[in-house]
């Protein structure tokens, strides 16, 4: 009976949870950004990841209160340990840019949560890895590749672009014209003005 109880208390939180949550992002939506952020609140302090996202991007863009980078990246911090996806990459940008701890741990930390995201189909943590991977002291262009090419192809143009100029400087992978002109063009058919202007060079 104990056990009982004890399930239908998780059920009941969690629902509750939901559904302050689900309240939090209709109210948002309709411009109440203070009841918003209430309801993100009560749910993230329940310990519900997706609503500890919520209040992260609130106190990250002073939604509904006011912006507080550190705050945010608390919560993010919360809803990465759930391993909520998007979070883990908000969070690994915090590290890079505002962390606490020495430069070592936070870039370590960054970058695994960076990989994590990426793996769970975050184009946003793909574009930056591929980018981060091509540009670093040691660049590791196979690899930055890779990420480029997987971001590329969630429809990103913008990694489209760099793609194509991997092809044309033969960066992680064989030098071919033919490719990163394929590459330009399909980044120019999606809006990149970067390629557009490498395609009239």
């Amino acid at each position: 009976l104990e056990e009982a109880a004890f399930q239908l208390q998780q059920i009941f939180r969690i629902d509750i949870s939901i559904a302050l949550n689900i309240l939090g992002i209709e109210s948002m939506r309709a411009g109440h950004c203070r009841v918003a952020f209430t309801c993100f609140k009560l749910a993230a302090d329940r310990g519900y990841s997706k609503a500890q996202f919520n209040l992260g991007l609130c106190y990250e863009h002073g939604r509904g209160t006011e912006k507080d980078l550190e705050k945010a990246g608390f919560y993010y911090c919360q809803a990465a340990s759930s391993h909520h996806p998007m979070a883990q990459y908000r969070y690994a940008r915090y590290l890079l840019q505002h962390g606490p701890g020495s430069p070592w741990d936070r870039h370590h930390k960054a970058v695994a949560l960076l990989e994590q995201a990426a793996e769970a189909g975050i184009t946003e943590a793909q574009a930056y890895l591929g980018v981060f991977y091509m540009r670093g002291l040691r660049p590791q262009e196979k690899r930055g590749l890779k990420y480029l090419l997987q971001a590329a192809n969630s429809g990103d143009a913008q990694s489209r672009f760099h793609v194509g100029v991997c092809y044309e400087q033969g960066l992680g992978v064989q030098q071919d014209l033919a490719e990163a002109l394929r590459h330009y063009r399909q980044s120019a058919a999606a809006g990149n003005r970067q390629a557009r202007d490498r395609l009239r060079a």
